[in-house]
C-alpha cells in the first residue's frame, strides 16, 4: 500500500504545557523507531525549529514563504540529522502571516494544500501549533488528521481543556469533518502531588482510551535538552523523559497499524 503520513496537530491554547517539547521529542522518537518523520514549525516562536538544531535567524526561506509565497513545501524541508528527523522552520517573519493569510481566499486551506504534495514522502507529519487560536493554528488544524494535546495535570487544565474541545468541535462542523483527538498527553507530571493524580484520574474517567497510556514527567534532561539544540533522547537516552517519549511513539505507531488493519479489512469485504 502507498505511504501517506498521518498528520498530527500538537496543540494547546494554554501556553506552558510542554506543547513544543512534545512536538521535538514525539518526532526524534518516532524517527529511532525508522519512521520517516517531518515537523511543521508553525509557531512564530520557532522553539521546535531551534529544538531540532536549527538556526532560525539564519533562515533562508521558511514555513511563511508556503503559507503566503506559495512556495514549494519539499523545497523547504531541513534535514535535522542531529534530531533524527526532518524539519519545515520557522521564525518572527511567521508572525506577519497572520494578517496577511487575510487576503486569500482559501487562507484556511493553505497549509493542507502544501502538504498534500509530501504526504506520501512520510510516515507522520507533526505540526507544532502557536499556544492561541489565530490563523496559523486554524491552518494546522484544517491540515490535521488528528490533535495531540499535551496537558499538565492542574486546577486550570480542565478549564483550557473545555475550550479547546470547543474549538475542534466547531472545526470538525465546519471545515474538518476527518479531525479526530489522537489523544491526550499529561505532561510534567509529578505522580507524588495529589491534585495531578486526581486531575489524572478525572482524564481517565472522562477520555477514557483517548488519554495516552503514558506520562511525562517532570525531568531536568527534558528541561536541558533544547538548550543544546537537541532531543532529549539524543542528551541524555536513559533518562526518564526520553524512556517516556519513545514509550508515546510507540503508542502512536500502534495506533496507526491499528488504523492501517481496519481500513484494510474494510476495503477487503
Amino acid at each position: 500500500m502507498a505511504r501517506s503520513a498521518r498528520v498530527i496537530a500538537i496543540a494547546n491554547q494554554k501556553g506552558g504545557v510542554g506543547k513544543t517539547t512534545t512536538a521535538i521529542n514525539i518526532c526524534s522518537s518516532l524517527g529511532a523507531a525508522d519512521q520517516k518523520v517531518l515537523l511543521i514549525d508553525m509557531d512564530p516562536q520557532g522553539n521546535a525549529t531551534m529544538g531540532a538544531g536549527v538556526d532560525k535567524d539564519d533562515l533562508e526561506e521558511s514555513v511563511y514563504d508556503v503559507l503566503l509565497e506559495g512556495a514549494n513545501i519539499a523545497d523547504m524541508v531541513i534535514n535535522a540529522e542531529q534530531a533524527g528527523f526532518y524539519v519545515i522552520p520557522s521564525n518572527g517573519e511567521l508572525t506577519g502571516a497572520e494578517v496577511h493569510l487575510l487576503d486569500f481566499d482559501d487562507r484556511e486551506y493553505r497549509l493542507a494544500k502544501a502538504i498534500e504534495k509530501v504526504k506520501s514522502d512520510y510516515d507522520f507529519i507533526l505540526i507544532d501549533c502557536p499556544p492561541s487560536l489565530n490563523m496559523l493554528s486554524l491552518n494546522s488544524l484544517v491540515a490535521a488528521d488528528s490533535v495531540l494535546i499535551p496537558m499538565q495535570c492542574e486546577y486550570y487544565a480542565l478549564e483550557g481543556l473545555s475550550a479547546l474541545m470547543g474549538t475542534i468541535s466547531q472545526i470538525q462542523d465546519s471545515i474538518n469533518p476527518k479531525l479526530e483527538i489522537e489523544g491526550l498527553l499529561r505532561t510534567m507530571f509529578d505522580g507524588r502531588n495529589r491534585l495531578a493524580i486526581d486531575v489524572s484520574n478525572e482524564l481517565e474517567e472522562h477520555f477514557g482510551d483517548q488519554v495516552f497510556k503514558t506520562t511525562i514527567p517532570r525531568n531536568v534532561r527534558l528541561a536541558e535538552a533544547p538548550s543544546y539544540g537537541l532531543p532529549v533522547m539524543y542528551h541524555d537516552i536513559r533518562s526518564s523523559g526520553a524512556q517516556a517519549y519513545l514509550a508515546v511513539a510507540d503508542e502512536l505507531i500502534l495506533k496507526e497499524l491499528d488504523r492501517n488493519l481496519v481500513t484494510n479489512m474494510s476495503k477487503d469485504q
